[in-house]
């Protein structure tokens, strides 16, 4: 693939080869099952089939913040959905989100098992659920749903856009990094400027308007999102960098952050959830001196 020169498109675009970059091997312009994997099932109620991405990590805090706050209702089961192999093309998982994104999620506790996909949707049906983390003063509750859409309308510039260009792409663009820069630094300004005024995003409380934008904006802050914290100058955020390090000192958080991991150290990896207990017994630094 050319590095420079104009590119001319087809009138009519065909698939005939990868387009290059990090995940070209599982990026395809159809939809379904590329081969047959049953998922597995937990004793849980809920039955969460995921990756520690930032789109999973809004999930695992949120049930870990439930469980924290007592609902023992949220206890659940998490496998892990390798991305990259392309266990989201699985027809198990496919059944379940037949976008074959993750995170994606069962509730076995309703008469009939139901299905939930896409990360905000899950935040929005667990807050629902359990009647937590989302505010029952009508115009508090718009804020919080404000701000919890403003992040999934947000993130694909973040991800898909910027993340796609800066790092993942097959060569460096100017035009396409300075453009998604440009956006990702305005959206950076406006989450700055909203905490500059209220100590969580959608006010005084933490809601899951938090849990949904804190693993994509909070963690870019910090480099581990794309290696970019210095290339952006994230550090002058300095709103957004005191709510990072507020959020990320939580014990659910903590804990949340781990689940589904399968890469970074070894003691923040846990693989599959099914007890709290799997936090100090099941992590890899734990099972690898086993094995």
């Amino acid at each position: 693939m050319a590095a420079t020169g104009a590119y001319e498109p087809p009138k009519i675009w065909k698939w005939e080869k990868e387009s290059g970059g990090r995940f070209a091997s599982i990026n395809r312009p159809v939809s379904g099952a590329t081969h047959e994997m049953e998922l597995p099932r937990g004793r849980h109620p809920i039955q969460l089939y995921s990756l520690a991405t930032p789109n999973g990590v809004k999930v695992t805090v949120m049930l870990e913040e439930l469980l924290a706050a007592g609902h023992t209702g949220a206890e659940y089961d998490a496998y892990v959905i390798r991305i990259g192999k392309g266990d989201q093309f699985g027809s198990g998982f496919v059944d379940i989100n037949p976008n074959s994104k993750i995170p994606a999620l069962v509730d076995h506790s309703l008469p009939k098992p139901t299905r939930v996909f896409e990360s905000g949707a899950i935040l929005l049906y667990l807050a629902e659920k359990f009647g937590a983390f989302i505010p029952e003063d009508p115009s508090e509750r718009a804020e919080c749903l404000s701000w919890l859409f403003w992040q999934m309308g947000s993130a694909p510039y973040l991800g898909g856009g910027f993340g796609h260009f800066y790092a993942y792409a097959p060569y460096k663009m100017e035009y396409p990094i300075d453009r998604y820069t440009m956006e990702v630094k305005r959206q950076l300004d406006v989450l700055d400027k909203r905490l500059a005024e209220t100590r969580y995003v959608a006010g005084d409380t933490y809601t899951v308007a938090d849990m949904a934008i804190w693993p994509w904006y909070g963690v870019l802050t910090t480099g581990r999102l794309y290696d970019a914290a210095e290339f952006l100058a994230a550090n002058e955020y300095l709103n957004v960098v005191r709510w990072y390090e507020e959020i990320a000192a939580r014990d659910a958080v903590v804990r949340g952050r781990k689940v589904n991991r399968v890469s970074g150290p070894l003691e923040d990896q846990l693989h599959e959830r099914h007890d709290v207990s799997d936090f100090q017994l099941r992590t890899q630094d734990k099972l690898e001196v086993v094995a």
